[in-house]
């Protein structure tokens, strides 16, 4: 399926939940936050329909978010389901890793594709300032087990000022332990993402670069998104940077998003006028439900838009655990 300006768009990244088990300062706010009614989240009813009726106009990848996805109960059941359906080539899962050792067998024999874990410091004592939990011991217990499955594992880290730029180096160093795919994620300029200065790519490459010496670019493609990889001496994975800010890439964007609570969106920094749950319980037939899909992906907007402050009104306000990243 492609959009009016002439980009593939095969990829859907799929919110479960806007609740999480972490309250890290840059996503979502200690205190006052307030979660969408349960009824008006999608069921897996409801996803599955979609998936399935995505898969035959074109999406072929599937990203499970939150929130954290994996507080919510049968998760691993609906990973399983997605798989089954003609078309789907892949389910990945992005997650805080705080109950990845838990769900890790279930995860493998579900057929899960991929594991996206977050994690921007090693430091337990950063880990609880910027998460708001002690939880660091049961994530890296996770990321232990996961590498040891034939499940691909990627680890993102977002670079922040005068919280995390001390340890980049050492985060990028598990990609030289471990057969890991470390990513770099610049800061989105929304939500309370605004309240943090990020790390922009070309500092974060000089920071490596002192530490390891030459970086080469990777050949090839590596996961679903728009990261670039590199490679470096003696590592077992690579070091990936994804930087819509200093290095924008929507002329190559090939993703949608659904929310938890059935809102698509075609961009993530533009607030999503389709609301598919509603129609789905109004009665739409499947028919009429992909035509809502690709009438919104041919309608993607050409960039995301950040910094331009002239369309404000349309930009999307809510908070990234109510959006699924």
């Amino acid at each position: 399926m492609r959009d009016q300006y002439q980009r593939e768009i095969d990829y859907v990244r799929i919110s479960v939940t806007d609740r999480c088990n972490f309250r890290c300062r840059y996503c979502m706010p200690r205190e006052g936050v307030k979660f969408a009614d349960r009824s008006e989240i999608m069921t897996y009813e409801e996803i599955l329909r979609f998936c399935r009726a995505v898969s035959g106009i074109g999406i072929h990848k599937v990203k499970i978010t939150g929130g954290e996805p994996l507080v919510r109960r049968g998760v691993c059941d609906l990973i399983r389901e997605i798989r089954r359906i003609p078309g789907i080539e892949s389910v990945t899962l992005t997650t805080n890793g705080m109950l990845l050792g838990v769900y890790l067998p279930a995860l493998e024999d579900a057929g899960l594709t991929g594991i996206n874990v977050s994690l921007d410091t090693l430091n337990t004592v950063k880990f609880r300032r910027i998460t708001g939990t002690d939880g660091f011991s049961e994530v890296w217990k996770g990321i232990c087990k996961a590498v040891k499955t034939s499940i691909p594992v990627k680890i993102n880290c977002i670079p922040i000022r005068e919280w995390n730029e001390d340890e980049l180096a050492d985060m990028a160093f598990l990609a030289k332990q471990f057969p890991v795919m470390v990513r770099f994620i610049e800061m989105m300029p929304m939500g309370k993402g605004r309240d943090y200065t990020g790390i922009p790519q070309e500092e974060v490459k000089d920071i490596l670069r002192k530490r390891f010496g030459k970086m080469a670019a990777a050949k090839g493609r590596f996961g679903n998104g728009p990261a670039v990889y590199y490679e470096l001496s003696d590592f077992q994975g690579k070091v990936g940077f994804i930087s819509a800010v200093s290095h924008e890439f929507c002329g190559a964007c090939n993703r949608i998003r659904l929310t938890a609570d059935g809102i698509l969106k075609p961009c993530l920094n533009y607030a999503g006028r389709v609301n598919l749950r509603q129609e789905m319980r109004s009665g739409i037939t499947d028919q009429e439900l992909r035509y809502l899909v690709k009438e919104a992906i041919y309608w993607k907007p050409r960039r995301h838009g950040f910094g331009d402050e002239s369309e404000e009104e349309i930009k999307e306000k809510r908070r990234m655990a109510g959006i699924g990243g």
